[in-house]
């Protein structure tokens, strides 16, 4: 069976390596084009570039999957399945008609919860126990295609995006080699997605990192987790963003005004200051102040005394 694989995150590496290892016939690599990024705004490949090259795949960069030239390259590889994982753009009909076995995508959630482009994070933003992979055949709709098989995971306290996706990537390239043997064999009914239950997840962009202190402390310990490691949780000390790597909820018996910052005793495991939320207390673990290396906040609170007392932005 010849399987073109089309993705671009880290997410999606995994999933390629293993299909490899297990000697599946991989006809070229799909991925983003090259792009500035960082502070240099060098160029740079994708993840899923990066592993083909080592890998010695084929690979192809077009900007746009849907120009007639890209679609007839395609097809010219005679792709028997297209496995999709975290690409970033909508496959159009002629691409999905292509493959005698369809399009298949991996989708880091447990559909129809969190359709779109920021799954995890969003299970996390929910307090949700548990998210999980699913494989589907692709529709022309936004992660609205038939399940083929889906697999359920937890959702840790210590879990944020980064880490959680590097769990379900490795759940995901375990689960896809069977999906593709079963899905060959014919032993697999496509179950639809039950529209009622549909939620959808939207790209994440650097203002929502912003932290506001009216919300409750629960919500803002999510924030951290969900927006970790990009664009990070975040609000402003002496006129710099100041990043909350690492904190902790915790109830406070008193109300204090949203954004006070107050000093904890030894027994808050790490966190050596907190901050007043609209509901309880953040417990402060780790922070980079901007243009500086993460640091824990006990450090943090010994080069700034007069943190204490003070009153952070909303």
């Amino acid at each position: 069976m010849r399987i073109v694989f089309i993705g671009s995150p880290e997410f999606a590496v995994t999933s390629l390596e293993r299909l490899v290892l297990n000697h599946f016939d991989i006809a070229a690599v799909y991925t983003q084009p090259d792009r500035p990024a960082g502070r240099g705004r060098s160029i740079t490949c994708s993840p899923v570039k990066t592993a083909a090259l080592k890998l010695g795949l084929a690979i192809a960069q077009p900007v746009k999957l849907r120009s007639p030239e890209v679609i007839a390259e395609l097809a010219e590889k005679q792709p028997d399945v297209i496995v999709v994982a975290a690409y970033g753009q909508i496959l159009p009909k002629a691409v999905l008609d292509l493959p005698r076995y369809g399009c298949i995508n991996i989708h880091p959630s447990l559909l129809p919860r969190h359709r779109g482009a920021s799954p995890v994070a969003a299970a996390i933003l929910a307090g949700e126990e548990f998210t999980g992979v699913t494989i589907m055949k692709m529709d022309e709709g936004l992660d609205t295609g038939p399940v083929l098989v889906q697999a359920q995971i937890p959702i840790t306290g210590r879990d944020d995006t980064g880490s959680l996706s590097l769990k379900l990537s490795s759940v995901a390239a375990d689960l896809l080699q069977d999906t593709l043997i079963r899905w060959f064999r014919g032993a697999i009914i496509p179950r639809p997605q039950q529209e009622n239950d549909a939620s959808y997840s939207k790209t994440i962009d650097k203002e929502q990192g912003e932290i506001d202190w009216h919300h409750p402390a629960v919500n803002i310990w999510r924030q951290l987790r969900a927006y970790q490691p990009w664009p990070g949780a975040y609000t402003r000390w002496q006129g710099k963003r100041l990043e909350i790597v690492r904190g902790i909820s915790l109830p406070w018996p008193e109300r204090l005004e949203a954004g006070q910052v107050i000093v904890l005793d030894k027994s808050t495991p790490g966190a050596a200051f907190g901050v007043a939320t609209g509901d309880g207390i953040l417990g402060v673990c780790r922070v980079q102040i901007e243009g500086k290396k993460a640091v824990s906040a006990e450090e943090f609170l010994r080069g700034q005394r007069n943190l204490i007392g003070t009153k952070l932005p909303s």
